[in-house]
């Protein structure tokens, strides 16, 4: 198991672990957030292949429409 830092928790993984497999271990659907990985915004299309390392930070928000 490593760890990985998520909204300031740390959280344990198993590596190889992509950002959309941590999303949804999470049970958070992709689309439905925004990742920003050690200080850089990533794009959804980047979540398939982005590999996650042991310390990495990530800020996860939800994505909220209303008006």
């Amino acid at each position: 198991m490593s760890i990985v830092v998520a909204n300031g928790k740390e959280t344990a993984l198993t590596i190889p672990c992509t950002v959309e497999e941590f999303l949804q271990q999470l049970g958070l659907p992709p689309r439905s957030v925004v990742v920003e990985l050690n200080g850089e915004a990533l794009p959804p299309s980047a979540f398939a292949g982005k590999q996650l390392q042991p310390g990495d930070r990530l800020e996860i928000v939800r994505i909220v429409a209303g008006g």
